[in-house]
């Protein structure tokens, strides 16, 4: 009896020491910006917290997909997400789909000021009633358009089927341009293209060259015409039950995988779209000055249109920022 007890007690020891074990699941490819921040992420926090956290990172939909990846976490199945922004609309918080609205950024300065300043929080804090917490924003970058078939003038998009995620704004932008907006998991968007499924889609230069979509689209439109950011979440009860020294370590850890991501995100897109020219598969265009003027005259009145969904007052802090800035 003394022997079983004393190898009990000399087990207590290990047991106590196992990791908290964070599941980091995202839908993109590891060698995007997100992939390779959520890496630098697990990196710094195993070695900041001495191996009392391990951090499992799941790619490319392993463990869930766009529409389930939401409930998962709150669930408690995964501990930690950075979902695109668009996400939070079918969640009940329509008010991060201003991030959707075309040409509402003009540039990086405008965006940075609203994800690391009130907005930004403030956007965080109505996720806590869905039992989620917010720790950080991630940048992606600016969209691009493609399809098989030139995009250069408004009129092009007449009748396309133009995959998007689910978002109102999304849906109200394509309808603006007189294309058929069909609502598309991202892991599905490769095969749907190769099909006929869907006719083209927007994405940024580097998830369209890691999910492979330039192999069967002919055509790419550098419009910059929308943003795709994310926001690192994690389980709010998962979160608020760790040890605070635990807690203090992974926020310093996600604080300098954020300012690496966001630095490597201009670079990987511009990369990206390098070698999908040198591909010789897809044909690159640049809009003209003029038919950038008459993509945003016909998508401006979505801003407007959209006010009752996320939100006027939002809409004009955004204004805002964009005035002070002096961005045209």
């Amino acid at each position: 009896m003394a022997v079983v007890l004393a190898l009990a007690v000399q087990a207590m020891p290990a047991l106590a020491q196992q990791p908290i074990v964070i599941k980091f699941s995202h839908v993109v490819a590891n060698n995007t910006p997100k992939g390779k921040g959520a890496e630098r992420f697990k990196q710094l926090a195993e070695e900041r917290t001495k191996g009392r956290v391990k951090v499992e990172v799941y790619p490319n939909s392993q463990l869930y997909k766009d529409k389930e990846e939401l409930e998962a976490l709150q669930l408690g199945a995964v501990q930690m997400l950075a979902p695109s922004l668009a996400k939070f609309g079918p969640l009940g918080v329509k008010e991060y789909e201003v991030f959707d609205l075309p040409y509402i950024f003009p540039n990086r300065a405008v965006l940075a000021r609203i994800t690391e300043g009130p907005i930004g929080q403030g956007l965080f804090k109505k996720l806590e009633s869905k039992g989620i917490k917010g720790l950080a924003y991630w940048d992606n970058g600016m969209k691009v358009m493609t399809a098989n078939k030139p995009l250069h003038k408004v009129d092009d998009f007449r009748g396309l089927k133009m995959r998007i995620q689910s978002s109102k704004v999304l849906d109200e932008q394509f309808r603006a341009l007189k294309a058929n907006p069909q609502v598309l998991a991202f892991s599905e968007v490769y095969q749907a293209m190769q099909t006929g499924v869907v006719d083209g889609s927007e994405n940024t230069p580097s998830n369209i060259y890691t999910q492979k979509v330039y192999e069967v689209q002919s055509q790419l439109t550098v419009s910059d015409h929308g943003y795709i950011g994310y926001a690192v979440i994690v389980n709010k009860k998962f979160w608020d039950n760790l040890p605070a020294d635990i807690r203090t370590q992974l926020e310093s850890a996600m604080k300098d995988a954020t300012r690496y991501a966001n630095a490597i995100a201009q670079q990987e897109n511009e990369d990206a779209l390098a070698a999908i020219k040198a591909s010789g598969k897809t044909k690159v265009y640049y809009l003209t000055d003029a038919e950038k003027a008459e993509w945003r005259k016909a998508l401006l009145p979505v801003h407007k249109s959209m006010e009752s969904r996320v939100g006027k007052d939002l809409i004009q802090e955004i204004y805002k920022e964009t005035a002070t800035l002096g961005a045209k």
